[in-house]
Parts: structure tokens; sequence; C-alpha cells
């Protein structure tokens, strides 16, 4: 199930040992992680989101294994004592270019856990991503990002990631959304 191992720096230990697996949606310490972190990230004020509804904290584990174009990925830190704890989780879909003909791996969410960011986390699930999308011979990895998020912004463009502009008279490619009406 792990994808790779790397060694990171922290202040607090000498090193690190950051491990990258892939999520088990159906194994439930895996499930309670997958909360626990998304939680975490939909609280987190540069998201500007009113945190996870209840009926999301309930499905959401539950629907992702049940949609075979999901994959999560979690950052597992490797404590002394044989602990591993999720400090960090991509959700990816993959999806379809028609111009490509090939697969796009989107990526939903990125997050590291607050105690754990600046420490190469992020870096490293953006490289299992690309890892990831490799493997599943994607022409490209997509992502949204908010304009005003300089840390995520910083992150992503130090991995690779730039603004698409295909036709330079029409401009940069803008992502949107429409919200549909819920019964929550």
């Amino acid at each position: 199930m792990s994808m790779e191992t790397k060694s990171t720096t922290d202040s607090k230990q000498s090193a690190m040992d950051i491990e990258i697996l892939r999520v088990d949606y159906t194994h439930e310490p895996h499930r309670q992680s997958l909360l626990r972190l998304l939680s975490e990230y939909a609280n987190d004020p540069a998201i500007g989101s009113p945190g996870l509804s209840k009926r999301a904290q309930q499905l959401v584990a539950t629907e992702l294994a049940q949609r075979p174009n999901a994959v999560s990925l979690f950052a597992m830190i490797n404590h002394p004592n044989n602990r591993s704890e999720a400090i960090g989780l991509a959700n990816c879909f993959e999806v379809f270019s028609t111009f490509a003909a090939a697969p796009v791996l989107n990526v939903h969410d990125v997050m590291v856990s607050a105690p754990h960011r600046g420490k190469g986390v992020g870096s490293m699930l953006m490289q299992a991503i690309t890892d990831l999308a490799n493997e599943r011979n994607c022409c490209k990895v997509t992502l949204e990002v908010y304009r005003g998020n300089q840390p995520a912004r910083s992150l992503y463009s130090k991995n690779g990631f730039a603004g698409t502009e295909l036709n330079s008279e029409l401009g940069e490619t803008l992502f949107l959304s429409k919200r549909l009406e819920s019964d929550d």
C-alpha cells in the first residue's frame, strides 16, 4: 500500500520519517484519519469554508469508496514508538481530456496539518500525486487554488504548476462553479 518513504527535517526531531500511502476508504483507522484531516482542512480560514456538514462527515469515506475514479493519499509520520499518524491528505479524481484522449488527475483537496506545515510534507504529497498521475498515464494534473492563498500557490508553483493560457488573446483559464441546492 505504501508509495514511497522519504525523510524531512523537523525542529523537534532530528528527522521525520514520512511515508506517502493510498487511503483505504474501507479501513476504519483510515476513515477516521480522513475525516479528521478533512475536517481540519474545511475549518482552515484560508479555505473560507463553513466546515464539514454533518452529512459530509457521515458519508464522505463511504461515498469516496464507491467512486472508482477517486484516490486519496496520506502523508504519514512514523513516530519513534512505532506509531504512525496521518498529517497530510490529498483527494484526487481521475477525469478525462477529450482533446488529449487521455486521463487527467484532478487534485480536489490537498492539505497538511497545521503543526507540520513548512517542513516539505506538501511537496512530498505533490510529488506522490505526480507519480500517481504518471502511473495512470495521465496527460496532466489539474487543481484549483484561491488567488489569495499565497502559501498554497507557492507550494504549487514550486512543484511545477502554473496558470493555463492556451490562447493569449483569450487569456487565462478560469475555474468557475455553480452551487446546487441541497437538503443540508
